[in-house]
């Protein structure tokens, strides 16, 4: 398996060493440490020279391997050579057909998961995208102000910014317009927080209680985590909305007030040791295992009989 990540990524750092005890080899490259790299792929093979070992890749999994990862300034003009070569390489790799990739589906946008989660049955806050979250709030009342796009910026290598959520107090008239459009949602009262891992056709849930939605940028071990039975209704959906999304792999989040989920966003990325640290329960990391372990066996197993009938 090829996994395209950057050197902090503690999941893959993990998953390589239990597939490696499943005879899975693991090849990576990592954004922020990539400049040296001694890399050739040759389009026709294929094959994927890296740092001197030939190999086939049969699986292909991108995860958090972001152009501004890149230590280069992209303000100047080898940075900006550096990330767009990168960029383009990265994007052609994880989207050839001459290997199968983990979450092969395009990144969904906050706006677009939304409408689909109301498609399909879920409930959802009642959301509106503004420069000016201090005039526009849905239902009137407090609301939350969330970022379009991703929820961390990383203007230098290695300086990451988290942009969790944020409340908005009714109370407070006028306020300072945003430089960019922002989500606004109304404010959902809730017993908890529900994060829900979809791994292949299994469900994993784990409950969140934390004390406000950017609790766990400001304080992750303030937030307690448990794992919990899904409702099997409630699973079906998530496994649905995962195939419509086309990803293998992905965790949703939820609020829950008196037995009823509603739909916050999901993310192909998964990031899924903060839950399992602070629950003390590695579920999603076997399952990972599990379900990586017999995709590539699946693939392999496929391109050794195409070997063998061509022989």
């Amino acid at each position: 398996m090829l996994v395209l990540a950057r050197s902090t990524d503690v999941e893959m750092t993990e998953l390589s060493a239990a597939l490696a005890v499943r005879g899975v080899r693991v090849a990576r490259i990592d954004a922020d440490r990539c400049l040296d790299l001694s890399l050739t792929v040759y389009p026709d093979a294929p094959l994927v020279e890296l740092d001197n070992a030939m190999l086939r890749p049969v699986l292909v999994w991108r995860r958090h391997f972001e152009p501004a990862a890149l230590p280069v300034d992209p303000g100047t003009l080898y940075g900006a050579y550096v990330v767009d070569q990168w960029r383009s390489v990265a994007d052609w790799i994880t989207a050839r057909t001459d290997w199968s990739c983990v979450n092969a589906g395009r990144p969904v946008d906050r706006l677009t998961q939304l409408a689909a989660a109301a498609r399909f049955g879920l409930a959802v806050p009642r959301t509106v995208v503004t420069t000016q979250p201090a005039r526009h709030r849905p239902g009137g009342g407090t609301c939350v102000v969330k970022t379009t796009g991703q929820d961390v910026v990383e203007p230098l290598s290695g300086h990451r910014h988290g942009l969790g959520p944020r409340p908005v107090d009714p109370r407070l008239g006028g306020g300072r317009p945003e430089p960019a459009p922002v989500i606004v949602q109304q404010y959902l009262p809730s017993d908890h927080e529900l994060r829900v891992f979809v791994v292949g056709e299994r469900v994993i849930g784990y409950r969140v209680d934390r004390g406000d939605p950017g609790a766990l940028w400001l304080d992750p071990a303030a937030a307690r985590v448990r794992p919990v039975p899904v409702e099997p209704a409630l699973g079906g959906t998530l496994r649905a909305l995962a195939r419509h999304w086309r990803l293998d792999i992905a965790a949703f989040d939820l609020l829950v007030r008196d037995g009823t989920p509603a739909f916050l966003a999901a993310g192909a990325h998964c990031d899924w040791r903060w839950c399992e640290h602070l629950s003390g329960e590695p579920a999603v990391s076997a399952a990972v295992a599990n379900w990586v372990t017999a995709r590539f066996e699946e693939l392999h197993g496929a391109a050794t009989r195409t070997g063998a009938a061509r022989g």
